[in-house]
């Protein structure tokens, strides 16, 4: 019924331009204008456990020019100043980013800001580089790593024996990235970083436990949250042994996660007038004839009309979503249809696809995710579902959005809840073994302020693409925005040690990765 369209998620977007040099010198001068000095703690083998922030994750994949920028590897660089030793990094192949399985690709190569107008590309999108990724899980990496970020990690696999058996990756029961650079196939990744004899650690995890529930729309079949006791007694069975004898460390507590720019760049009423029409032509008029007006009709019939009204032929319109939480009505849509009139296998279809569906409300999260299906043919390959017939085949338009792609409000304050678990368990275990905590839910709060947060004269905001914060996957932080995190926790290392360590200029390091590098 109407044509398939490529969502563009940006129109017109025009950003500053900024230093990209490929070296970024660590700044020698200390905090305080006295001779640099570590304090209280010894830097001398420094060891990060985390997950894909550790990591230096960003566009939406790990590569070389990512991970060189890594908050830790921005640490090791500054603990370098004041006795720090060594810091090894498991790089991967190339800066596509993106991995192989025995010669497979299992992940997609890194994103870009197109900026290119042409004909055919009237507009700037946010697209994956040409290449094929080259970091094979299979070509395992020898030696011992102190960067030890896992990308997908949750709080308990850094506990779990065989997280990085490469055996076991496509059964999803391994890490892809940690099998190319674990010890061995039953080690752990908190056995790896205590193998070496650490004299300071730091520790940021926890995003996975809910992030991965998150981004999921709340789907615990493809992502399930943590439940705080599990990630309790991960949390203080990991810190636990990190700090036995006398070890000094830096931990941080995690943000909101529905304050990340990646649930708000899908807008609810994302349907434009262009989007529903074809060659020009509006089709809103079609769709309301033979789709919304029969269901809102039978739904109002059933005390239901507010779940789907008819569209609006000036401006946006909201996306057809899945609501798991109202009462199935498909039996009851069928039955009503029938009864006006439809032949009973549409009748059958409707039901079945309308059932608990409605349209979108300001406070339902879309996540990015969905931009690259709304409009398209549902499959339960890509979306988990199919449609039962051809004439509801567009994604959000005549086929509501499944759960994976929205975040219900009733998702966000489970979320919250178990978030507000989480940092209790991390602000108790860091006060009871004095270590530096570093207060990223505080952080990305400021983040979102209009005035966002202002560093080495440089603004950040949490706005996408443009705030500076984030990288393009609206989850990982940009190239300044990881160096702007380093900054933080070195601010609390002094302050907990006597460091007193500059830090990096934020201005240094640059907004976006070019398609080139």
């Amino acid at each position: 019924m109407i044509k398939n369209f490529k969502w563009l998620l940006l129109v017109s977007l025009t950003f500053m331009a900024c230093n990209s040099d490929d070296e970024v010198a660590p700044v020698v001068e200390s905090s305080d204008g006295k001779a640099l000095t570590a304090g209280s703690a010894d830097f001398s083998k420094y060891v990060a456990l985390g997950d894909s922030f550790a990591a230096g994750f960003s566009d939406n994949a790990l590569f070389i020019k990512g991970q060189e920028g890594a908050y830790p590897n921005i640490l090791a660089q500054q603990f370098a100043l004041v006795g720090g030793g060594e810091f090894k990094t498991p790089f991967a192949s190339d800066n596509i980013g993106g991995l192989l399985l025995g010669g497979n690709v299992i992940a997609g190569q890194r994103l870009y800001f197109n900026t290119t107008v042409t004909p055919t590309h009237p507009e700037s999108t946010v697209d994956p580089i040409v290449g094929v990724p080259t970091t094979e899980v299979t070509a395992h990496l020898s030696g011992s790593f102190n960067n030890l970020g896992v990308p997908g990690a949750k709080s308990f696999h850094l506990l779990a024996p065989g997280y990085g058996n490469a055996a076991g990756v496509m059964a999803g029961t391994a890490n892809p990235y940690f099998a190319r650079f674990a010890s061995s196939a039953t080690t752990t990744v908190l056995a790896d970083a205590l193998s070496q004899n650490p004299t300071f650690f730091s520790l940021w995890i926890g995003g996975n436990d809910e992030l991965g529930y998150a981004t999921a729309g709340g789907d615990p079949t493809v992502n399930p949250l943590t439940p705080p006791a599990t990630f309790d007694a991960a949390y203080k069975g990991l810190v636990t042994q990190l700090v036995a004898g006398g070890r000094k460390g830096v931990v941080a507590n995690l943000p909101n996660i529905s304050t990340l720019p990646h649930f708000r760049v899908i807008a609810y009423n994302q349907l434009k007038q262009s989007n529903l029409s074809v060659n020009g032509v509006s089709l809103v008029g079609t769709l309301n004839a033979q789709l919304y007006g029969p269901l809102h009709n039978a739904l109002a019939y059933l005390g239901q009309g507010d779940r789907i009204k008819l569209l609006s032929a000036t401006g946006n319109n909201p996306l057809l979503i899945v609501d798991e939480n109202l009462p199935d009505l498909s039996a009851n849509l069928k039955a009503v249809l029938m009864g006006g009139g439809l032949d009973a296998g549409t009748a059958t279809a409707m039901g079945m696809v309308f059932g608990r569906a409605r349209q979108a409300l300001p406070t339902d999260l879309i996540v990015l995710g969905a931009s690259s299906r709304i409009g398209k043919v549902p499959t339960v390959a890509a979306d988990g579902v199919a449609s039962p017939s051809p004439s509801l085949s567009q994604l959000g338009v005549t086929f509501p959005l499944p759960d994976r792609y929205v975040l219900l409000p009733s998702e966000v304050a489970e979320i919250g809840v178990a978030t507000a678990a989480y940092n209790l368990t991390i602000k108790t275990v860091a006060e009871a073994n004095g270590l530096a905590i570093v207060d990223a839910e505080s952080i990305m709060a400021d983040l979102n302020k209009p005035n966002g947060v202002t560093m080495n004269n440089f603004t950040l905001k949490a706005t996408f693409v443009t705030g500076g914060m984030f990288s393009l996957d609206g989850v990982h932080p940009s190239p300044r925005g990881y160096a702007f995190i380093a900054n933080k926790f070195i601010q609390v290392i002094n302050a907990k040690y006597g460091s007193n360590l500059k830090g990096v200029d934020i201005g240094n390091y640059p907004v976006l990765f070019p398609a080139k590098l």
